[in-house]
């Protein structure tokens, strides 16, 4: 009777523990926002004011985490292996999309995650030093391809977005330019300056004010469309080279298996933080355009992760882009 009582009591548990009810409660301490770069970076920040917002909606305060490494693998296999409960979280992005054709990977990007919501979607912006007599596109490709293994890029990290993009850049001008892989793009900026590497892709929000203080020249943005964030800056498709884009994207995510009630209540969190005009400005000034209402729901960024992984995979496998 006594082990018939205490198994009664555990299923009691249980549904109590599952129930609407108990998942209302919800939160009931802080909650962990995991970020897969360094702080100053544009995710690290992206996360900060998404992280602000977020507490004041749920009550409770959001610790943002910076986990940097393996180009925003190292966190996401973290954010992957964490309870689902709703208490570890990840800004996870464009990064990750590449990691599955590029490496073996200890998690499943597809069914480790809960999407909640997309939060940003902007362009990568190409700068270059001020010694480097390209004033454009076309000079820079002129200029690379009268030295071959001359130039060199910065990225964030081997296989990391930044890198991707210079890749697909080398890939679609047939260039040979030389890559010097940097812990995060934070890490990478004084070699930009000091001139020791020659050019980078960069998240805007990360060159922006040296480029506006004019220590860098900025010669392109990576999306199809011009960023409203520097609208004077001509894109690499209308620069010569039709089709070419490389987006930075944002969205959070929880581990797979978190109850439905708690990824909801996430992502209506997620929603007033997106409606905020304070939030807005602030995306906006960094270069993190906020992504459109109809992107905001788990369902689209479920979709769009799984069509993005599939369409890199094909733009890595048919490009046979490479990294060190």
């Amino acid at each position: 009777m006594k082990q018939i009582s205490g198994l009664m009591f555990g299923l009691l548990a249980l549904l109590i523990a599952g129930s609407p009810t108990a998942q209302t409660a919800y939160p009931e301490k802080p909650i962990h926002l995991v970020v897969g770069f360094p702080p100053g970076s544009q995710p690290d920040t992206v996360a900060r004011l998404l992280g602000q917002r977020l507490a004041e909606s749920l009550g409770k305060p959001v610790v943002v985490e910076d986990v940097a490494g393996a180009a925003g693998n190292i966190a996401a296999d973290r954010i992957a292996k964490a309870a689902p409960d709703g208490y570890t979280l990840g800004l996870l992005g464009a990064q990750i999309v590449t990691s599955p054709s590029l490496y073996k990977l200890a998690y499943d990007p597809v069914k480790d995650f809960a999407p909640v919501s997309q939060v940003t979607m902007s362009s990568f912006m190409l700068v270059v030093h001020n010694a480097v007599p390209a004033k454009n596109v076309k000079e820079l490709v002129v200029l690379a391809k009268a030295q071959p293994g001359g130039l060199t890029f910065a990225s964030s990290g081997s296989g990391s977005g930044t890198h991707m993009a210079a890749e697909l850049f080398k890939s679609a001008t047939a260039l040979d330019i030389r890559h010097i892989p940097y812990k995060g793009v934070v890490a990478a900026i004084p070699d930009l300056l000091g001139g020791r590497v020659t050019m980078m892709f960069s998240p805007i929000a990360n060159v922006l004010p040296v480029v506006r203080e004019g220590k860098l020249r900025a010669l392109a943005v990576t999306s199809l469309r011009r960023s409203s964030a520097v609208p004077e800056l001509p894109t690499i498709a209308e620069s010569g080279y039709p089709g070419f884009e490389v987006t930075v994207w944002y969205g959070l995510f929880a581990p797979a298996r978190t109850p439905a009630a708690i990824v909801r209540k996430l992502n209506d969190a997620t929603l007033a933080a997106l409606n905020n005009p304070a939030v807005q400005e602030q995306m906006n000034k960094i270069g993190g355009a906020l992504v459109a209402p109809d992107r905001r729901s788990p369902e689209y960024l479920g979709k769009f992760f799984e069509s993005e992984i599939a369409r890199w995979g094909t733009i890595i496998k048919t490009n046979g882009l490479m990294f060190d």
